[in-house]
């Protein structure tokens, strides 16, 4: 499951994020590479009438906190492409839970 941004805010969504074993990715992005990313974004309200890469430090030194708190693990985004990510992502999840990628039983 996808969250926004924000949705580690409230307490009780962290304690559902972590219920029933769920692992918890945290993919981490720097402030510049939001800004970056979103400078053409004209559609978040968070970020209206301010200068984006202050909103951005704000909700950045806001969340964070909170997302390391529940994180399972964390991959640091960069400028990494997506392929990189995804691949990061999938050994994340095959250290953390070898049971559910082995390949099919031999014999």
């Amino acid at each position: 499951m996808a969250t926004g941004g924000g949705a580690v805010l409230r307490e009780t969504n962290r304690h559902a994020l972590k219920a029933d074993g769920n692992l918890v990715i945290y993919l981490r992005s720097q402030v510049d590479d939001l800004a970056r990313r979103l400078q053409h974004d004209t559609q978040r309200p968070l970020l209206k009438g301010v200068p984006p890469q202050v909103r951005l430090r704000e909700l950045f030194a806001q969340r964070d906190p909170l997302y390391r708190e529940i994180a399972d693990f964390t991959v640091d985004t960069g400028r990494s492409s997506v392929a990189t990510l995804a691949h990061l992502i999938a050994m994340q999840l095959e250290l953390a839970r070898p049971e559910q990628f082995k390949g099919p039983a031999s014999g």
